[in-house]
């Protein structure tokens, strides 16, 4: 089977931004309790008009100009999203048809915060089978529109962005491309960080508005705890099964959730600071959009080269864990 390497990248983020100081303004919180707690700075939120799949589409083309792709190329666009536009038709159905990717197929996949990590994992496999030449994997989430902004426990830390990748199939004598995965899930976790609402276990009513459920909800204690210790065990896991440690990894691309949970990980890894890309600051949790918008800043910083050890990382809800190990090919 042929060997997948990741060959462009590109991102979005819409231009309003949301600061601790306008924060302060809205509820019980002020920017150092923020910063502290979180790491977060500030991030952009989508205006009213703009919906997930607007953000995607921007990304993608970012990607496809990047190497001069036509999407009409594209074998595949799988969109990884929580906020889609609709419940259905599918958020990958409307970027397909927006880019005019004629000859694609394709469908959202829903894993939370580690849903552009699982959208790698399958797009590398639907590369390394021999299927598919050219798959668009794009990670978008609109998380303004379903954060509850009396809620300071939770609106303090989501922000709106996407990113995309291309996966394509090694040429002969590259060494490069994807190397291994470990994904799991959890469901016990469930309770602790969920949107209650808005599905058929509660369709919305009268009551789950006024209840405000159909916002995001979080037991913040239990998450951080489950979210250090699986990302550290998976990232150990993955690396020990490949025959690499810490000092084997140029970069640590983890979901920017909470600075601390990133800090802990890779402390608990052996992995300095210096080798782990930290963004949270300016883009908050952007949910499916922290690994490629991390990934891009990587690269422009100059810490992701040709030929490195790149190693993804992500908790979320459900519960979902994934880790994916890369040798970065550009």
């Amino acid at each position: 089977m042929p060997k997948v390497k990741i060959t462009a990248l590109g991102c979005y983020t819409p231009p309003r931004l949301l600061t601790n100081s306008d924060l302060e303004k809205m509820v019980a919180t002020n920017d150092q309790w923020i910063l502290e707690r979180t790491g977060i700075h500030e991030r952009h939120i989508a205006d009213p008009e703009m919906a997930t799949s607007d953000m995607a589409v921007e990304a993608a083309r970012c990607a496809l100009a990047q190497n001069g792709v036509d999407a009409s190329e594209l074998n595949a666009i799988l969109v990884c999203t929580v906020t889609p536009d609709h419940m259905f038709p599918s958020t990958a159905c409307l970027v397909q048809d927006r880019l005019g990717a004629r000859g694609a197929w394709g469908f959202d996949l829903i894993a939370a915060c580690s849903s552009f990590v699982y959208g790698l994992t399958v797009g590398a496999h639907l590369v390394a089978a021999g299927t598919h030449r050219k798959v668009l994997v794009i990670g978008a989430d609109t998380m303004s529109r379903i954060i509850d902004y009396t809620d300071r426990a939770t609106c303090i830390l989501f922000g709106d962005g996407a990113g995309a990748m291309i996966l394509e199939p090694v040429a002969d004598g590259e060494d490069c491309g994807f190397i291994d995965f470990l994904g799991e899930i959890d469901g016990s976790g469930a309770p602790f960080l969920n949107m209650p609402a808005g599905g058929s276990r509660l369709p919305p009513s009268h009551e789950t508005v006024d209840k405000r459920l159909h916002y995001v909800k979080q037991d913040g204690g239990q998450v951080f705890k489950y979210a250090v210790r699986k990302m550290y065990e998976s990232c150990r896991d993955l690396l020990q099964r490949n025959g690499f440690t810490g000092d084997d990894v140029a970069i640590m691309i983890p979901h920017q959730a909470n600075i601390r949970i990133i800090n802990a990980a890779s402390d608990r890894l052996g992995i300095p600071p210096e080798k782990v890309l930290v963004n949270i600051d300016r883009y908050g949790n952007t949910t499916s959009g922290t690994i490629p918008l991390a990934t891009r800043d990587a690269i422009l910083q100059g810490r992701l080269k040709k030929g490195d050890l790149v190693l993804f990382a992500a908790v979320g809800a459900g519960y979902t864990v994934g880790t994916s190990l890369w040798r970065w090919a550009y």
